[in-house]
Order: structure tokens, then sequence, then C-alpha cells
């Protein structure tokens, strides 16, 4: 009898396996197992499972201040975040991408919206909305600025690559497959009508992101539209 496709080879091949890795752990390239003691915000509706005793509440409107609440209604749902709290493992994933862990030592990143997956409690965080692009890419395009030290999840479709940026090369993305960046680099938008037929497909496709000084920006192997440019 052929064993190969059995059903105890496939709870073999596919059971949970602690990896004493921490707090947050990859459990696969696309789930993140979080060995939860405490509290940690995730994306809305990025969890698929859990164990132990695990309660979530969506964030409060007023949680963290007036201004991440005018932010936050110009931005829309892309941002909402639920905190998870108590104790037992948590596993979190976003329509399959591939799941990356940064852990900030003191640092702070820049992550777009729609790439966050998790972080933990004791990092500040706050939403940047890039308004000199709201009118040219449809549903404008913001991001969370996290900062302090701590574990965080990013996701990408496909592999991400980093691009380093050094002093006098600068480097130039898509808005819409840029995924993160360090927090010492402030972006600026510039257009290229000569590229306008070869850089992106979008409503924005003759925009693209400057990043000046030193530093990295994180890019995908993909265009990410928001539900705004798909109307």
């Amino acid at each position: 009898m052929d064993n190969r496709y059995s059903v105890q080879e496939f709870i073999q091949k596919t059971k949970q396996e602690d990896k004493g890795q921490g707090l947050f752990e990859l459990e696969t390239e696309r789930i993140l197992e979080i060995n939860l003691d405490g509290d940690i915000w995730a994306k809305a509706g990025g969890m698929i499972s859990y164990r132990g005793d695990i309660k979530f509440v969506r964030e409060g409107i007023l949680e963290h201040g007036i201004g991440k609440f005018f932010k936050k209604a110009l931005t829309g749902e892309g941002t909402s975040l639920m905190k998870a709290s108590g104790n037992g493992k948590l596993y979190l994933a976003d329509q399959g991408k591939k799941i990356s862990i940064i852990n900030l030592e003191g640092e702070s990143i820049y992550v777009n919206g729609n790439d966050l997956l998790a972080f933990e409690s004791n990092l500040d965080w706050d939403i940047k909305l890039m308004k000199k692009v709201a009118g040219m890419l449809a549903g404008g395009l913001f991001n969370v600025r996290i900062e302090g030290s701590g574990m965080v999840a990013v996701t990408s479709h496909y592999e991400p690559l980093t691009l380093l940026v050094e002093p006098g090369s600068p480097v130039y993305t898509d808005p819409n497959a840029t995924v993160a960046w360090s927090g010492n680099l402030q972006p600026e938008f510039v257009t290229d009508v000569s590229l306008k037929t070869f850089f992106g497909r979008g409503s924005g496709e003759s925009i693209q992101m400057k990043f000046e000084g030193s530093g990295f920006v994180v890019v995908q192997p993909y265009e990410e539209f928001y539900a705004a440019e798909q109307q």
C-alpha cells in the first residue's frame, strides 16, 4: 500500500511544531505563530486560528487619541487593527502573502498599511497619510510608522527585495510595489511623463517614490492596488 498520501503522512508533513523562536515565530512562510502572553496588535481579520485563553478587541476609535481618529477616517479600513490579549497560541495570515519578521532595536520603520500584519503592543506607532498623492493615486496612500524595541511582522506578495539607499544614489520605486522603508527616510513623489507607459499599470502609473539619503526600502514583485483603484 502506498503511504505517501495517507492521513498520518499528511498530518506529519503539515502539523504545527514549536520552533522555540520566541514571541513571533514563522510556522510556515505564510503563517505567523504568536506565543502570546500579554497583548499584541494585529491586522483586523488576520486571525486564522488560536488555542488558549485569548480575547480579541477591535481598535477603539479614540483609543489612540483624536489625531489618529481623524487620520483613520481619511485612510479608510486599511489600517483597522485588533488587540489580542491573553495566553495561548495565535495564528495570523493575510491572503497567503509571504511574512517577514523584523526585530526593531530602538529603530523605526515605515510599513505600507496594507502590508502590516502584527506588532508588539509596547511599540509606538502612528498612521501617516501621504496627502500629496491622495489626488494622484485613487484612494491615496497611507503607511504606519513604528518605533521602539520589539517585533513587527510585515507581508509581501512573493519574496521581498530590500534595496539600500546611499547618499548621491537615490532609489525610485512604484508606490504600489513598495512595502516598507527605514524610518529616517522621507520619500518624495515625482512624476516622469516619459515613463508613463513603462512604469506601473495603475491609475498612478507615472508616479514614483524617490528615496534619498542613507537607509533601505523594501519592494515586492507585485503591484498592490487598493479597493478604490479597482473600481
